[in-house]
């Protein structure tokens, strides 16, 4: 299992010296509007605020002190009141984490009753021209959200911006295990190394042989326990035989016990890298769908950038599910997503059962794999595919739209959804072939669109909405 947390964000709040002397208790009310603000944000993220930073060295070694701290996922820097942009300078020149700027202030609107000291506890907006100057000058990406920090479109930002951050800071240790990959297939085929420079993500090659020395270990108590979970997360087909989801259990074992010890966050397994190896029974596709669900990157046929994308949507969309476009619907003007039997079922729609069945597959020419079976929950969606490019560049192609309410398909064994593109099947299929975009991706629930961007602006990647 991997565990989720909460973004942690360091709060930089600026101010100066020059008016201590005509309003002596400027410090503390400052200090109090960040706690405050803190605590409008407290559902979103977790924040550290040392103290406010009234002169360039206070800034240098609040962004040190946040550098330091392996927690930290990125900066929000608030402007308490003016202070000149050149000492911001010197500290973003050293820093390593993703920042935004927060253009808010205490109170929204100005009343009859506002004297010069309201006047200077609000005058942020000047100072923030000053230094996003400073910063625009030194090329670095900062995000800005101008509003009223109680309303939901500020919260909401905040909230997109920090979970960005951690996803971008979460690359820079992620690690991908692939083992075989699809003879001839092109998207997936990229530069590790560049995925590594750009990213942070390590791609690992790996064996089927590591995955069964797990797998000789396997005790009936950790099959029974998946045993027992599956009873009470999926509507259990009675045609599964004993063996059949005795052997599904102890792979999925085997392999979360394989990337646990090798501190994997996801993987990708090529079906015929199972048949050859000669000591499996069938594929594992339970095993896909349940750590899914668990938080680890799945991409199959040896996709480690499918895996990389379920991953980072894990983060940023709380659960990444992995999924293809199957065929196209002109008269539902949507896209019908499925894939080999592989699904986070978590995103599975709540007024049906989830089944686990007994299903054929002749893919792989190995028995029957149990596999999960479900269709998506309707309403707004979003589909990334973490596409290579030349030259060692990365591009994130998405689409937003509607899962539609579609009626069932008995004879589809597989996860399923129609996806209506925001933009039309004919535009947003045409638009995503042009911009390379993969046939394995990620799909969320909800608009997590301006996420992805955040995202790609912080990584450095090139970002494209179809």
């Amino acid at each position: 299992m991997i565990d989720k947390k909460k973004p942690t964000i360091g709060v930089l709040g600026i101010m100066q010296e020059l008016y201590d002397k005509t309003y002596p208790n400027i410090v503390e009310t400052q200090s109090n509007y960040v706690k405050g603000v803190i605590k409008e944000l407290g559902d979103i993220a977790e924040f550290k605020f040392i103290k406010p930073a009234r002169n360039r060295k206070d800034i240098e070694e609040i962004v040190q002190t946040y550098n330091n701290d392996k927690e930290i996922d990125g900066i929000m820097i608030m402007m308490l009141t003016y202070s000149p942009g050149q000492r911001i300078v010197p500290a973003l020149k050293k820093n390593n984490l993703p920042i935004m700027l927060a253009n808010i202030q205490p109170l929204p609107s100005v009343t009859k009753d506002w004297d010069m000291e309201l006047l200077t506890y609000n005058q942020g907006i000047h100072g923030a021209q000053d230094n996003m100057n400073a910063i625009v000058r030194l090329g670095i990406n900062c995000p800005v959200i101008t509003g009223n920090l109680k309303e939901e479109e500020f919260k909401n930002f905040v909230s997109d911006w920090s979970l960005a951050a951690e996803a971008a800071k979460a690359c820079k240790n992620l690690k991908i295990a692939v083992v075989g990959r699809m003879p001839g297939m092109g998207d997936i085929t990229f530069d590790s190394l560049a995925l590594l420079k750009k990213l942070g993500v390590e791609i690992v090659d790996e064996s089927m042989g590591k995955i069964y020395s797990y797998f000789e270990k396997v005790t009936k108590k950790e099959i029974e326990d998946v045993k027992a979970e599956n009873a009470k997360n999926f509507e259990i087909d009675p045609k599964l035989e004993e063996d059949q989801h005795d052997f599904a259990a102890k792979f999925q074992v085997a392999i979360e016990k394989f990337l646990e010890d090798n501190n994997y966050d996801g993987y990708s397994i090529y079906f015929d890298s199972v048949k050859d190896d000669g000591r499996f029974e069938q594929l594992p596709l339970m095993a896909a769908s349940n750590l899914m669900a668990k938080g680890y990157g799945y991409g199959a046929e040896g996709d480690a950038l499918a895996a990389t994308v379920v991953k980072i949507g894990h983060i940023l969309g709380n659960n990444g599910h992995f999924t293809e476009m199957y065929a196209m619907d002109f008269e539902r003007d949507s896209v019908f997503m499925s894939h080999m039997g592989e699904g986070n079922w978590k995103v599975a729609r709540k007024d049906k059962p989830i089944k686990l069945i007994d299903r054929f597959l002749g893919i792989g020419d190995l028995n029957n794999p149990p596999t999960v079976v479900f269709n998506v929950q309707p309403g707004e969606g979003t589909i990334t595919s973490l596409a290579p490019l030349s030259e060692g560049n990365f591009r994130l192609v998405v689409s937003k739209g509607e899962v539609i309410d579609n009626e069932d398909y008995p004879n589809v064994e597989m996860p399923y959804f129609h996806f209506k593109p925001d933009t039309g099947v004919r535009n947003a299929m045409t638009n995503w072939l042009k911009n390379g975009g993969t046939h394995h991706q990620c799909f969320n629930i909800g608009d997590t669109t301006r996420r992805w961007e955040l995202f790609a602006k912080i990584a450095g990647i090139e970002y494209v909405r179809v």
